[in-house]
């Protein structure tokens, strides 16, 4: 009897520990859209810094699950590319940790935003012998993202961006205009108003380049 009683009081407490786990999601979301495109320059290290540390915590509370690391490899980039320079260096790696942690667990979670964020890691970050950048891994990465989101705002401008500095503009425009048409996403809206001005100035770029040429 008591067994039953505490699978039933199990049972019970997964909608309550689901919704928290979404609220602490959204509130980590909203902070780092709101210091990548609403805080001045200047201020987006130390930001990024306690943000960070949020998302420590939140990986904290769920372990197991493949959201919260997720965001952990998000906050973890973005910081580092705030903080630039060689101290970044140790921040994308661990970033990749977390990313390749939620991968393990779910490949699939948050409409596959670890394969986008790893892409973009590979891509972004020095090769040999400074770091572990690696387009060929950056393209799987972003096209797997794809193949799980083929509408997403993010895998569609990542996987344009990757092309733009991979010298392919014409390729490239195809991708970021769908990024920039992709549908809001719910409580987002700060952060899809950041990535869709972001897509427009990769749109203009391309243009320039196919124009006047590389």
């Amino acid at each position: 009897m008591k067994r039953v009683l505490l699978v039933i009081l199990c049972l019970a407490a997964q909608p309550l520990w689901a919704a928290a786990l979404e609220t602490e999601l959204a509130d980590i979301q909203h902070r780092w859209a709101e210091i990548q495109y609403q805080v001045p320059e200047d201020e987006k290290e130390k930001a990024f810094e306690a943000l960070a540390s949020e998302a420590e915590q939140f990986v904290a509370h769920y372990p197991g699950r493949a959201e919260p690391l997720v965001w952990q490899g998000i906050v973890l980039s973005t910081y580092a590319g705030a903080k630039g320079g060689l101290g970044a260096l140790g921040l994308v790696k661990d970033a990749r940790k977390s990313l390749e942690a939620a991968l393990a667990i779910d490949p699939e979670a948050l409409d596959g935003s670890a394969y986008t964020s790893l892409g973009s890691l590979y891509y972004q970050v020095p090769g040999w012998p400074l770091g572990f950048g690696d387009d060929d891994k950056a393209r799987q990465y972003l096209q797997k993202a794809l193949a799980i989101n083929p509408d997403g705002m993010d895998a569609n401008f990542f996987f344009g961006d990757f092309l733009l500095e991979q010298g392919e503009p014409g390729r490239a425009r195809s991708y970021l205009q769908k990024s920039l048409e992709a549908p809001g996403r719910a409580g987002r809206d700060v952060a899809d108003a950041g990535r869709r001005e972001e897509a427009r100035w990769r749109l203009e770029r391309s243009a320039e380049l196919l124009y006047f040429g590389n």
